[in-house]
């Protein structure tokens, strides 16, 4: 207002457009359409399919402030340059600073136990969930495991000779699988198993009981019982034994209660649900980065450590009965040849892929049968379910098919391969024969790739996929079942119509 009480010029028009504008809005009935909107958008949460998620459990976390940091060097921490890798570093070996920060969860509750103490970790005191629930998972593993025999070669399943033979090979028997175009996902088989980015996924190896296992970067591993469900409804159990990134999974075939677990502060613990127990198999100093089982010797342990480091661990006497450095920087993977008993597939930072002949490997020096070259990482090489083809995914956006009656022939595949640091490595795996390799891509769709025609022929996409797919397992059994997972915590099921 002016002076006396009179409205400037500027005043003036500035009431003018305010009420020639509210006249435009009640002439175009703008008000009632946001409200109609509103309105429906509430009414479709109310009635769209619910994602299932962990619950919290009862006990408040206390509140814990960041810490600060400190950046001091190597050699005043009296670590060595290699062991740098221990902790703190993603797939691409860059150091993420987030791995610094005090673990966060969209639990309220915490272990009672912390997971780098050295031994057994009790499975209830590493639980997570909902109070009540602290059993469901043994009493659910405990059931699998019952219907056992035991013969002179070992634990059978009564289910058929078949289904060992299934879980040796990865095979499918005579029965052909092409129809990649119809797996499809629906709002049931999606969940968020575990917080945060998900680094290790793997199906428990058993025919009725859909369950799968993952592992985080917060060193969670979380349970979804997929075609079962709890108290709420949801069948998720999750359980924290591992103070850094679950680096491996891997489940015994012949006795699905023992499952194996590494992560990158250096600690192998085996989830024994018979004793209840999160047992210490192994601790080094050094990040372990991979682990597997071979289909041919269930009473070793294969797994990688620092700087290239390969090693054989005899689970009878709990030692070490090979030991060696294979590559030039971390390996990444493990894999063995379901059809040659002795050949081993390792891929590695180094840029390089390799294939092995076990009886020839030595302490001081060995020399690989094949190597295939990238031009960066190797993040993954895995045999195909026949052997006679390697599949190997690389940062350099190539995806090689390595072939041949000697592993001559190496042909690749472009495919892009950039995740980068905040989104797990793309790991191309095998579906349930040799004619398909699977792929995440960064379009939130899972690509597949054909090895008779050596590109790609198709996307498995769908509205309901929210997060890009990162790490995939096929279901040993039920062919037409995959698993993926995303940096999210999300496990989305894809099944056919």
């Amino acid at each position: 207002m002016g002076s006396k009480g009179k409205m400037t010029d500027y005043e003036r028009r500035r009431l003018e457009n305010i009420q020639r504008n509210n006249q435009m809005l009640a002439a175009l009935k703008v008000h009632s359409k946001l409200n109609n909107l509103s309105a429906a958008s509430a009414s479709a949460k109310r009635t769209s399919g619910e994602i299932k998620s962990y619950k919290p459990g009862s006990v408040k976390k206390p509140k814990i402030e960041t810490p600060l940091v400190l950046r001091r060097s190597l050699r005043a921490r009296g670590v060595p340059p290699e062991a740098s890798t221990a902790n703190g570093l993603d797939d691409d070996g860059v150091i993420d600073k987030q791995i610094n920060k005090s673990r966060t969860m969209n639990s309220n509750s915490v272990p009672n136990v912390s997971p780098r103490k050295e031994g057994p970790i009790r499975m209830h005191d590493s639980f997570c969930g909902e109070d009540g629930l602290e059993n469901k998972l043994s009493e659910l593993v405990k059931g699998c495991s019952e219907n056992v025999l035991l013969n002179g070669n070992g634990l059978i399943s009564s289910d058929s000779v078949d289904v060992i033979e299934g879980c040796k090979s990865f095979k499918i028997g005579k029965k052909s699988w092409g129809h990649v175009e119809e797996l499809e996902l629906k709002v049931e088989n999606i969940a968020r198993v575990v917080p945060g980015r998900i680094m290790s996924l793997r199906f428990f190896p058993t025919r009725d009981m859909q369950m799968v296992a993952v592992g985080n970067k917060f060193g969670d591993i979380g349970f979804w019982h997929v075609n079962g469900k709890d108290e709420d409804g949801h069948g998720i159990y999750l359980y924290h034994p591992h103070a850094g990134p679950v680096s491996g999974i891997v489940i015994d075939p012949f006795s699905v209660s023992k499952m194996y677990s590494s992560c990158y502060e250096g600690f192998i613990r085996m989830m024994d649900v018979e004793k209840g127990v999160f047992d210490m198999i192994y601790h080094s100093e050094y990040c372990v980065y991979s682990i597997a089982l071979s289909p041919h010797d269930i009473n070793s342990l294969y797994f990688s450590e620092g700087k290239g480091g390969f090693n054989k661990w005899d689970v009878r006497t709990g030692k070490s009965s090979l030991s060696c450095d294979l590559h030039e920087a971390r390996i990444n993977t493990i894999d063995f040849n379901s059809d040659t008993e002795n050949m081993m597939a390792t891929s590695s930072t180094d840029g390089t892929a390799c294939i092995w002949d076990l009886r020839l490997m030595k302490k001081d020096k060995t020399t690989p049968l094949k190597i295939v070259k990238h031009k960066r990482a190797v993040h993954s090489a895995y045999f195909s379910p026949s052997g006679k083809f390697l599949a190997t995914t690389s940062y350099d956006d190539k995806v090689g098919l390595t072939s041949g009656a000697n592993y001559e022939s190496t042909s690749m595949v472009h495919h892009y391969n950039q995740t980068g640091r905040w989104i797990s490595t793309f790991r191309g795996i095998w579906g349930w024969d040799d004619s398909s390799i699977y792929i995440g891509n960064m379009k939130r769709g899972v690509d597949v790739i054909s090895v008779d025609e050596g590109r790609l022929v198709s996307t498995l996409q769908s509205d309901i996929l929210s997060a890009i797919p990162c790490r995939f397992d096929p279901h040993p059994y039920n062919v037409g079942v995959l698993a993926s997972a995303t940096s999210g915590g999300q496990v989305y099921i894809w099944t056919q119509p």
